[in-house]
């Protein structure tokens, strides 16, 4: 079982032809509110994949809208606390080549209670569970070892980057997770080569070049397919869960990645975030027709 401590916002996702330029106004072409956040992206994908992941996450105690939207996506609601802080939302441009710009407030994500920890572990048991945390949300090195603790093995998404908390969390998960500029960043932060940061498993997504996977001194690389990009929000997200979903269920590392690389493409295809990932038949009928 997977437990997500994870990030649930609201995004507003303002199509553009360009990114605007400091000072300038541009008028969107279009508006979209969509279920967002690097948390329940990750949830939706870990679902989507197959694995019914356990979110704990927060929302703004008069938001009926994102707790609807999170129950359409099969997720059980029963770990989302209420705040008195507003939902996170995320403010996104995108652009006609499909890249992003995007501007998040944390809102309820950073109001996670301790007691949300306990009461999730407690209620699932004992097990070979892992736990995955993102920096969209407070609490990390509570969650991290009291997981520790219970004997489950910790997934770290380190995006936003930040440079602390990485310190503070780097000697004590199992999978590192991150894109290329934060793999600079924390190698960085650590003075070694990418390939030398010392975490049991290290994923480093790259965008059209493919991703890279570093274990036991060994480095797996799977190509990205090549498809044409609608929108690239939360492609890491849909890439990073549906890994999880396979990897912790014992899948091998080349099966694993061939997977998420192939969700990930479907779900850059369309636009949006949450609501662009793919359901598992669409994934393995996308690699039938797929030799690489």
């Amino acid at each position: 079982m997977i437990f997500n401590f994870g990030s649930i916002n609201v995004d507003h996702v303002y199509r553009v032809a360009d990114m605007p330029l400091p000072g300038e106004t541009l008028t969107a072409g279009s508006y979209r509110k969509l279920l967002g956040g690097k948390g329940i992206n990750q949830s939706i994908a870990i679902a989507r994949a197959g694995q019914m992941p356990v979110h704990v996450g927060a929302v703004g105690s008069d938001d009926h809208w994102t707790i609807a939207q999170v129950k359409s996506f099969g997720i059980d609601t029963g770990h989302i606390a209420q705040s008195a802080h507003p939902t996170g939302h995320a403010v996104i441009y995108v652009d006609d080549t499909g890249e992003n710009q995007i501007v998040i407030y944390g809102g309820a994500n950073r109001d996670l209670q301790p007691a949300q920890i306990d009461t999730a572990f407690k209620a699932h048991g004992a097990g070979d569970h892992w736990v995955l945390v993102q920096n969209e949300t407070n609490l990390l090195v509570e969650i991290v070892d009291r997981a520790k603790a219970s004997g489950f093995k910790v997934a770290y998404s380190a995006a936003p980057f930040v440079a602390d908390t990485v310190a503070g969390l780097i000697n004590k998960i199992d999978i590192l997770a991150v894109n290329e500029i934060e793999a600079q960043e924390a190698a960085g932060l650590l003075g070694v080569d990418v390939s030398s940061i010392a975490v049991p498993e290290l994923l480093v997504t790259r965008g059209s070049q493919g991703v890279e996977f570093y274990s036991h001194g060994e480095m797996h690389h799977h190509p990205a397919f090549q498809v044409d990009a609608v929108d690239t929000t939360g492609a890491g997200d849909t890439f990073l869960g549906s890994f999880l979903a396979h990897h912790c269920q014992g899948a091998d590392i080349a099966r694993s990645l061939r997977y998420a690389s192939a969700a990930s493409a479907l779900q850059v295809t369309r636009p949006g975030a949450a609501v662009a990932i793919p359901a598992r038949e669409e994934v393995e009928t996308f690699l039938k027709q797929r030799k690489t």
